[in-house]
């Protein structure tokens, strides 16, 4: 895991300096500006892991329930004066003078992760039935969710940290058969939502449904909202 991880940050240094030398050279006056600050964050990073790999990662067991909180309260320092900051219409940074700024989201998909490792774990007789093996887990995803959603307007992170923890919870032992329900009535919702965006005539409205329309058709606005997805298929 360790040499892969290693392949993967090598690989992604190369791709970061070729993507960014130009604009470095150009704003910076050196090319390997960007380049050397995220190879701090990646030896940070293998720092971190070392450490944590020489972990007894199972007493963080007997605190999942605190590090829950915590992942949740972390979402609401957002809106804290002067410590929140907003990015392109968006609050979902923290920044703090001589560190930088960061996502509080990040931290909370690490700490949800541990809160349901624990959780399963302490329930996993009651995995099978319906309220306790999947209404009760599922009602834990409201909270940061509807911070992530209504607060940050976090949709991806919002459906990653979903996704993550059902897959938790269907390898936990949850039943298969509720998800499936759970699904189709998902996709049921989200059809509802695309079909009535576009019976109003202007997709326009939703920058998230401009996302969609923008991935099947980059090329409709090259410079603009698919100017990311054109520079990929560079």
């Amino acid at each position: 895991l360790f040499i892969t991880v290693l392949i993967l940050l090598s690989l992604g240094a190369v791709m970061g300096l070729s993507a960014s030398a130009p604009s470095a050279l150009s704003s910076t006056g050196k090319s390997y500006t960007y380049f050397l600050k995220q190879f701090e964050f990646a030896l940070a990073g293998i720092g971190l892991m070392l450490f944590f790999s020489k972990s007894d990662y199972r007493f963080l067991r007997k605190y999942y329930k605190v590090i829950y909180v915590i992942s949740v309260a972390i979402l609401l320092l957002v809106l804290v004066p002067k410590l929140g900051k907003s990015v392109n219409g968006a609050k979902r940074w923290i920044e703090i003078k001589g560190i930088g700024q960061f996502q509080p989201s990040e931290f909370t998909k690490i700490g949800l992760i541990i809160f349901y490792a624990g959780y399963l774990s302490d329930h996993k007789n009651d995995l099978k039935q319906f309220g306790k093996g999947f209404v009760l887990p599922m009602a834990f995803l409201i909270p940061p969710i509807a911070i992530l959603y209504f607060v940050q307007n976090h949709f991806s992170v919002s459906l990653v940290v979903g996704i993550v923890t059902c897959v938790m919870m269907l390898m936990a032992g949850c039943r298969l058969l509720l998800f499936m329900f759970a699904g189709l009535a998902g996709v049921a919702g989200v059809a509802l939502v695309i079909i009535r965006v576009l019976l109003k005539g202007d997709a326009s409205d939703s920058f998230r449904m401009v996302r969609i329309m923008t991935f099947f058709d980059p090329w409709s606005d090259a410079t603009g909202t698919g100017y990311q997805m054109v520079q990929s298929l560079y």
